[in-house]
């Protein structure tokens, strides 16, 4: 296992019966409280691509993708819950386990042909991050990648991005 696997597994900790009984929730909190090891995560995702723009899904994505935005040099674009954003809107739903949602994007978020990285903590089964890929190519934008701090391998979200270039930084 490489450094940056080592440093980022023990820095999460297991949350049993969380939201729900069952659940094995996967808590960044320690990872994102120590500086070494978050600053290590920001400098490896911003480091993928050159990309013009970083999309931060609600909404620990945004803890991730903002500062990786940032060292990247470019801009931040938040993918929101349905009736979070202000402005004219896109929208692209999807369904979940237990039923469906809807996510959104301002509608002038990108420019014609940006090139965009969209950054999430978790990949589980995909649907989310697969229908954020669909809503920024419909508002115009390439997707040059999905990044994830952290991917459930046991949940096979990837097959839901096939032909998508996929990077997670483990996979458990």
């Amino acid at each position: 296992m490489s450094d940056l696997s080592t440093l980022i597994l023990d820095r999460i900790r297991d949350v049993p019966d969380y939201p729900k009984p069952g659940v094995l929730f996967k808590d960044i909190s320690p990872l994102l409280a120590d500086p070494v090891a978050f600053a290590a995560v920001v400098d490896e995702l911003a480091a993928l691509h050159p990309v013009d723009k970083i999309v931060g899904i609600e909404a620990r994505g945004f803890i991730l993708a903002a500062p990786v935005a940032y060292k990247a040099g470019a801009g931040f674009v938040p993918v929101r819950k349905k009736g979070k954003l202000p402005s004219e809107t896109l929208e692209e739903s999807y369904d979940l386990e237990y039923g469906s949602a809807t996510i959104e994007v301002h509608r002038d978020a990108f420019n014609q042909g940006d090139r965009v990285l969209i950054v999430d903590d978790v990949l589980a089964t995909g649907g989310t991050a697969e229908a954020t890929v669909e809503l920024v190519r419909r508002a115009g934008a390439e997707v040059v990648g999905v990044a994830m701090l952290m991917e459930l391998a046991f949940l096979k979200g990837r097959e839901r991005l096939e032909g998508v270039d996929l990077r997670s930084l483990v996979i458990v």
